[in-house]
This record gives C-alpha cells, sequence and structure tokens, in this order.
C-alpha cells in the first residue's frame, strides 16, 4: 500500500507541476532527480525503506541535514544545494494546501534559507576568437557545412543548447524579416532576428538537405547520420572538436561549451551599444536584472563609459626635471 508521501508526491510531480503549472519536462526531470536523492538519504542514512517513507519523516531538520549531506558526502556545489532546496520549498509551498494540519512543518521548511555563493565572471569569447571559431569547419564538405551552419546559428541566435536542438524547420524563417523562433524554458517562444550570413549558410543548408521542401516542417534542422535530432552532447562535441584545431594561447586551457558562446553573443552585443531589454528579449531571460551580468562583467563598455565621460583634468604634460631651477638647487646642496 503506498504511503501519504508517495501519494503525494506523485500529484506534485504529475497533477501539479506538469498539469497546473505546466512546467517542462527537463524542470520536472530536475525535481524528480530531487527527491530521488532524498528518499536515497532516508534509506542510507536514517534507515527509512522507500516503502515506509512518510510525510512525518519530513520536516526542516531532515532537510537540513539532506542539504549538508548534498554538500560534504556528495560534494555538491552551492548552486546545486540551492536548486535541490528550491525543488523541496516548491513541495512544501504546495502541501500546506494539501496538508493544513501539518502548515508549520512546512512553513519551516520553507524558512530554511539558501546559501550565499560567489558570483562567478562571465566566460565568454572575443570577437576575434569567436570569428576563428565559426570559421573552422571545412565548408568543402557536407559535414563541415552542416557544423558551419549549426555555429553560426547557435552564435547568432545566443540560443541556450537545447533550444537549438530542439529547433525544427518550421521555426527557420528566411524571408524578411528572417529570425528563428526558439521554445526555452517554461516552453515560452521568442523570435530572434538572423543576421545576413547566417541567413545564406541556412538556405543552402535547407536546400542542401532538401528540409525546405513541404513536408519537412517538423524535421529537426540539425541532425545526425540517423537523421535524429542532435543531442545536447553531439552539439558540444562538434564545438570541442573544432577548439582542438585552433592554435590560440587564449584558448587553450578554455573550454568552450555551448553556453559560453551564448554569454559570447549577449556580450558582443552589449559592447556594440544594443540597450539591455533588446538582449534579454534575444537571450529569453525573465527578469533584466539575469541580463545585467553583461553589464557588470564588461571591461569593454566600462572602458569606453570612462573614456567618454573624460574631461581633459587629468593631463600627461609633465615638467622636464632638468629645467625645475628649484629642483636643481636642492639636488646641488644635497
Amino acid at each position: 500500500m503506498a504511503t501519504d508521501f508517495a501519494v503525494a508526491l506523485r500529484r506534485f510531480l504529475t497533477s501539479y507541476l506538469a498539469g497546473l503549472r505546466g512546467c517542462s519536462p527537463s524542470t520536472i526531470a530536475s525535481y524528480r532527480d530531487t527527491f530521488k536523492l532524498l528518499i536515497a538519504w532516508f534509506r542510507d542514512e536514517r534507515s527509512v525503506p522507500p516503502a515506509r517513507l512518510t510525510l512525518d519523516h519530513l520536516d526542516a531538520a531532515a532537510v537540513t541535514a539532506f542539504l549538508a549531506h548534498l554538500q560534504e558526502d556528495r560534494h555538491n556545489s552551492v548552486s546545486t544545494r540551492n536548486q535541490r532546496l528550491a525543488a523541496i520549498s516548491s513541495f512544501a509551498t504546495w502541501m500546506q494546501t494539501e496538508d493544513p494540519a501539518r502548515m508549520a512543518c512546512w512553513q519551516d521548511i520553507l524558512a530554511i534559507p539558501s546559501k550565499k555563493q560567489d558570483r562567478p565572471a562571465v566566460r565568454h569569447l572575443t570577437v576575434e576568437q569567436a570569428r576563428l571559431l565559426l570559421a573552422r569547419p571545412d565548408r568543402s564538405t557536407r559535414q563541415g557545412r552542416r557544423d558551419a551552419t549549426l555555429l553560426a546559428t547557435l552564435y547568432d541566435t545566443g540560443a541556450r543548447v537545447q533550444e537549438l536542438a530542439d529547433l525544427a524547420v518550421r521555426g527557420i524563417r528566411l524571408q524578411h524579416p528572417a529570425m528563428a523562433s526558439l521554445t526555452g524554458k517554461g516552453r515560452k517562444t521568442r523570435h530572434v532576428p538572423l543576421d545576413g550570413g547566417t541567413i545564406t549558410l541556412l538556405a543552402a543548408y535547407l536546400e542542401e538537405h532538401r528540409l525546405d521542401e513541404p513536408g519537412h516542417h517538423d524535421h529537426p534542422v540539425f541532425f545526425n547520420q540517423h537523421r535524429a535530432r542532435l543531442s545536447r552532447g553531439g552539439i558540444a562535441w562538434i564545438i570541442r572538436k573544432y577548439q582542438a584545431q585552433i592554435h590560440d594561447p587564449l584558448l587553450a586551457g578554455v573550454t568552450i561549451s555551448p553556453h559560453i558562446l551564448r554569454h559570447s553573443k549577449a556580450m558582443h552585443l552589449y559592447e556594440a551599444g544594443v540597450p539591455l531589454p533588446y538582449i534579454r528579449d534575444i537571450l529569453g531571460h525573465v527578469e533584466l536584472s539575469t541580463t545585467e551580468i553583461y553589464a557588470r562583467a564588461s571591461t569593454e563598455a566600462k572602458r569606453k563609459a570612462l573614456e567618454a565621460a573624460h574631461q581633459g583634468i587629468v593631463t600627461s604634460d609633465l615638467p622636464e626635471w632638468n629645467q625645475d631651477a628649484s629642483l636643481i638647487d636642492w639636488l646641488t646642496n644635497l
């Protein structure tokens, strides 16, 4: 017989997250993984088998001990620890209405604070480094043309890697105004304009693979030899392959991921003077504060702002020491 915890968790993951809130499969999978770890922790650390785990076992003390286990035993980062807490907190919020008799317990769990973490630096490529990477595929070969088109589309749209993997032919518009329709977090779709070079590559690529013909609207734009959509790992592997061919000392110790290309596009837009609200819309951020990391991280933008504000108050004119009579007299009397 299922315990009250098992029944509640099933309803939370299906009826609430998938049904009422309409969360994406990746979000639901992340929440599910959190509870898999929590159930395993109760089994291994508290000797409570899954078949006997009830809602009474879940309190603030247990959650706090579980979070400590993640960091100390599993060596999870602060970010991962906070993500696990967010999943449990979402469950506790929902349980306040489902189990009002234990509302105080759920509120105690909600009171557990997230840990502060150092804000990581935004890793990105310079314009020249991005140009080197995008120029590496051999466009005289069929695979090289696919990879060149993939890298150009990934950079030009600032897409998340999963958004690019999910991109179907129907999401590409090459007529003016050319754009790509990307479906991101929360299943929200945004339309990102395409650059002239990317339009040319995409047009030739779709024609070469006959994807511009009727009946291919739902076909993935980028696919493998089995005509299945490329995975996130497959796209990351393509980037690493071409990075290894670039003999640039500045790129030697850097692992270029798809997300670094996304950061690079955003930083290049900001340094070119594109307003932050436009960059937010291109990247699909919900809050402008998320996009502001590029303003804080851009050394080039700060330099340009300082140069624009420079009024010539501090000059570089320095007198010749041997023309200073008082200095000469002082040195003579030493």
